[in-house]
């Protein structure tokens, strides 16, 4: 019996699971029920279980026979900071909080793998199973490894993946190099000298000078940068003010910087601190930028690759596996895993729906034994008994 077939006689328990987790959503590196409820399900199956790495992470460990390899699967467990408007019968039951990225599912997915492999030890070595606190923007995956995850629980090979709507279940997508992109957070502060609304001579107007920043900060791509590179720079918040009749004295804008590799990081950042300390001198006001690195580019070694994509082919298929997806906008901090460790991160289909961090999201559930299927296949080829 294959390992899709196997996961998917508990099926229905793994998809009574994510729909628990989905109806209680926690943020990131707040993750203390779904933290339990991983740890607890792992002890069942028998595997040794280490709880509060990287703060609210979980780590269980299986060993089989006596090979020294050693593999790490990983999946994150936190929700989104928004308003569920889906209307299931496990419609979050957390307000404000929403599992709206499908991370209940990987969680779930995860957990499925790790019992198929407890119940049929068809592999020679040890597995790590990394359940990952606050990827969202948290901070999730360096504070594990901050907190020793590599050095405590050695990975030879990492594995990772997300669900993608629009993908049909039962397809996987991945491509070597470059595979999701690298992102920053900024935030500039503009300080000018507030007035009477009826009286702008006598002002510094942040206002003004922060629209004609976010105008300008266009030309950080457009212009400085070579156009063989992608990246882009959004402003995606703005703020000043607090009544029709006075001019602040300060006003800020937010956003974020998505690009492939660290060196265009770096141009980005320099060219936005130009532009935004200048604009600001030639109204008079001054500026600061506050640029930070949230994810690093997620980069597929080209070994680790082949071998995800092979496992995937093995169970529905090569004409289901897309091995040369272009690389996408979005950021995973996985990514900083990748770093310390040769891996890759790969696509699995969601079907149509509403995308990731919508109000009308929701995970898969025919999805899960795809996702679980996968991770155990590639324990066993890569582990291989005898």
């Amino acid at each position: 019996m294959s390992a899709l077939d196997q996961i998917r006689r508990y099926h229905d328990e793994l998809t009574a699971l994510r729909q628990d987790l989905h109806a209680h959503p926690e943020l990131g590196m707040e993750e203390h029920r779904t933290a339990e409820i991983v740890a607890s399900q792992l002890a069942v199956m028998g595997i040794e279980v280490h709880r509060g790495v990287g703060r609210t992470g979980v780590v269980g460990v299986l060993r089989n026979g006596r090979g020294q390899g050693s593999i790490g699967l990983r999946a994150d467990m936190d929700a989104l900071p928004m308003e569920e408007l889906t209307n299931l019968p496990y419609s979050s039951r957390n307000p404000g909080r929403m599992h709206a990225c499908g991370h209940d599912g990987h969680t779930t997915m995860l957990l499925g793998a790790a019992r198929y492999l407890a119940e049929t030890r068809a592999f020679d070595g040890t597995v790590n199973f990394i359940f990952q606190p606050g990827e969202e923007g948290c901070g999730g995956a360096l504070a594990m490894l901050e907190d020793g995850l590599l050095e405590r629980f050695p990975c030879d090979r990492l594995y990772g993946m997300h669900n993608a709507t629009g993908l049909e279940v039962g397809e996987y997508a991945i491509g070597a190099g470059p595979f999701m992109a690298g992102g920053a957070f900024f935030d500039i502060t503009v300080e000018g000298r507030g007035a009477h609304g009826a009286r702008p001579e006598v002002s510094i107007d942040p206002v003004l000078t922060a629209f004609h920043i976010g105008s300008a900060l266009q030309s950080v791509v457009a212009r400085n940068l070579s156009p063989r590179e992608t990246a882009v720079v959004s402003v995606t918040k703005v703020v000043a003010g607090d009544a029709y009749n006075v001019i602040p004295q300060s006003a800020t804008l937010s956003g974020t910087a998505r690009f492939f590799s660290n060196e265009v990081a770096q141009q980005i950042e320099a060219a936005m601190r130009r532009v935004v300390e200048g604009v600001a001198a030639g109204f008079g006001a001054t500026a600061r930028l506050d640029f930070r690195l949230i994810f690093a580019p997620t980069i597929n070694h080209p070994e680790r690759t082949t071998e995800l994509a092979d496992a995937a082919a093995e169970l529905v298929g090569e004409e289901l596996v897309n091995r040369h997806r272009p690389p996408v906008m979005g950021s995973e901090d996985f990514s900083f895993m990748l770093e310390k460790v040769p891996g890759a991160y790969i696509h699995v289909g969601n079907g149509p729906g509403a995308q990731a961090h919508n109000p009308h999201y929701n995970f898969n559930d025919a999805a899960i034994p795809y996702g679980a299927a996968l991770y155990a296949r590639i324990v066993e080829r890569m582990l291989p008994r005898g």
